[in-house]
């Protein structure tokens, strides 16, 4: 995967008490990106200027307290980038990230307990269901990602009318799939319904996913399965400086 120069593309990474893939996601955006990044501090109110995405990081913010994402949704920062959002910036949300943004509104549902009832620490596969998107553009259409996991809450459910708009507008993007790319009950880590594992809003600016792409962005690491998220991003940010 070849990378352009995205040295004009700002990252800013949230960090909350608890956050413990904030670094993996500075390092990503960073070093093996070469964007410009940068830590945000939950207690500020403001975004500086000229961040091009806000990332809301994996771990236990507030140490999952009362449920994940609960308590960090009410963090200072967090208006501003529901702000941030609703201005059309892009936001993406990894892991607890993802559940910090159900639980601001940001998107649609929740996620719950893991079905089996443990916590799953392993590397999964998952199907790019959507190209379509800035948070995939730089992968091809059904390809099969290689992508870690580590949560004990990452069942994503939601009322049956949400998961059937979900489907019909292509706002399910990616889904847990075996080796082969296939759908089945053995390839799902948590019970998510219809195998979802990310999900993008229907503007198409935030995007959270339980999988942690942050991982799998150097090839000292294991794989680079996860550098096309924030390839894609960068890819669009740089369009946009263009236009």
């Amino acid at each position: 995967m070849s990378i352009s120069d995205f040295s004009n593309v700002h990252f800013g990474i949230v960090r909350f008490p608890g956050s413990n893939c904030d670094n993996d996601a500075l390092y990503a955006t960073s070093y093996n990106l070469g964007a410009q990044s940068q830590f945000l501090w939950h207690k500020d109110s403001t975004i500086p200027d000229g961040i091009d995405v806000i990332v809301l990081p994996g771990g236990f913010s507030y140490g999952d307290y009362l449920r994940s994402g609960a308590i960090a949704r009410f963090s200072p920062l967090m208006k501003a980038v529901v702000d941030f959002a609703y201005n059309g910036g892009y936001v993406i949300g990894i892991c607890n990230g993802f559940q910090i943004l159900t639980e601001a509104g940001l998107l649609p549902g929740a996620l719950g307990r893991n079905s089996h009832q443990l916590f799953r620490c392993r590397t999964v596969t998952m199907r790019v269901e959507n190209t379509d998107t800035a948070f995939t553009s730089a992968y091809s259409h059904k390809q099969v990602l290689s992508i870690p996991i580590a949560h004990g809450d990452g069942n994503y459910y939601a009322d049956a009318e949400t998961i059937a708009s979900l489907e019909a507008n292509r706002q399910v993007v990616l889904r847990y799939v075996n080796s082969n790319g296939e759908e089945d009950d053995a390839s799902n880590p948590n019970g998510s319904i219809n195998n979802i594992a990310g999900i993008i809003n229907e503007r198409g600016n935030v995007f959270g996913m339980m999988p942690h792409p942050e991982r799998v962005c150097d090839a000292l690491v294991g794989g680079t399965d996860g550098l096309g998220i924030f390839q894609s991003l960068a890819n669009t940010v740089m369009a946009t400086h263009v236009a």
